[in-house]
């Protein structure tokens, strides 16, 4: 009997979030040594290879492992730089090459890929969060964070409209299912909750749950 090869193709995960400080990196990092430590074979790839804060920290956390003769879990990883060339297009298929390669590099040793996308609004990150199986977009716990979600009334909290990150992740989505009939799930995470119960959590927490059921998301608690 023939033998079938099957495809195997491991499991994206893509940290995004258009505005910058709101905690990706911490949150990919936290993400892959909790995956290493459960024993999985995990992959990094930074797309911002000028800024190299994911790729710079798991660098320095090797080195210090090193240091101290200490035997710490760590991912295979890879940066990618964004494209030099003169028209957008060739921008855009060039850095949509290197992303396909780099992903396909780390696919050959690892069973999930965590993907650091850069704060701000590139061809990069638009082409991860369409390859996304589960993205993590982390937020501060206010409004001015809540902004990147979505456009609320001042006096009521009522949700007036998606904000444009939303809708971009709205279209990776819609990409995602005509391409592959998958879908991305989307989790949303609240960073920096204070220990006592304030009035602006609260609101944040509420409007938050709306915006879920509206557009499609889930949300956690981050860091404290």
């Amino acid at each position: 009997m023939a033998t079938v090869a099957l495809e195997r193709r491991p499991h994206l995960i893509v940290l995004g979030n258009e505005k910058g400080g709101s905690g990706k990196s911490t949150v990919a990092m936290h993400v892959i040594v909790a995956l290493l430590r459960d024993g999985w074979r995990v992959g990094a790839l930074d797309l911002d290879a000028r800024q190299a804060t994911l790729s710079g920290t798991l660098a320095a956390r090797a080195a210090f492992a090193e240091r101290r003769a200490i035997a710490l879990p760590s991912p295979a990883c890879r940066a990618i730089s964004r494209s030099a060339a003169d028209s957008r297009a060739e921008a855009e298929a060039e850095e949509a090459q290197r992303l396909d390669a780099a992903v396909a590099d780390l696919a050959r040793e690892s069973d999930i890929i965590v993907l650091d996308c850069p704060g701000a609004d590139t061809n990069l990150a638009r082409l991860a969060h369409a390859r996304a199986n589960t993205l993590i977009t982390p937020i501060n716990d206010s409004f001015v964070d809540f902004a990147m979600l979505a456009k609320v009334e001042a006096e009521n909290l009522d949700v007036i409209h998606p904000s444009i990150y939303s809708e971009m992740v709205w279209a990776a989505r819609k990409r995602r299912l005509a391409r592959e009939r998958r879908q991305i799930d989307w989790i949303v995470m609240r960073n920096r909750l204070g220990n006592a119960e304030a009035r602006n959590r609260r609101d944040v927490g509420t409007t938050l749950d709306v915006l879920a059921r509206r557009i499609g998301f889930r949300t956690v608690r981050g860091f404290g």
